[in-house]
């Protein structure tokens, strides 16, 4: 895999990589490790409030079928 960056992104990104004892490779692995783990978390929180509400709008729709057939 690679990608493009201009000069001042690629020097910054050098600069931090050093700072914090790491090639710069290892440093990019694991920002964009990170940053794929965020979009899945947020991923998976969007599905769940959908579900949800979802859910919760078959509960009330069944609330009063239930009370029409237990009566």
């Amino acid at each position: 895999m690679s990608f493009k960056a201009h000069q001042d992104f690629a020097e910054e990104t050098m600069v931090l990589a050093k700072a914090n004892n790491k090639q710069v490779s290892e440093y990019i692995r694991e920002a964009v490790k990170e940053k794929n783990e965020r979009e899945l978390a947020g991923c998976l929180r969007m599905l769940s409030e959908r579900l949800s509400a979802k859910s919760l709008s078959e509960n009330k729709s069944m609330e009063g079928a239930l009370g029409d057939e237990i009566a």
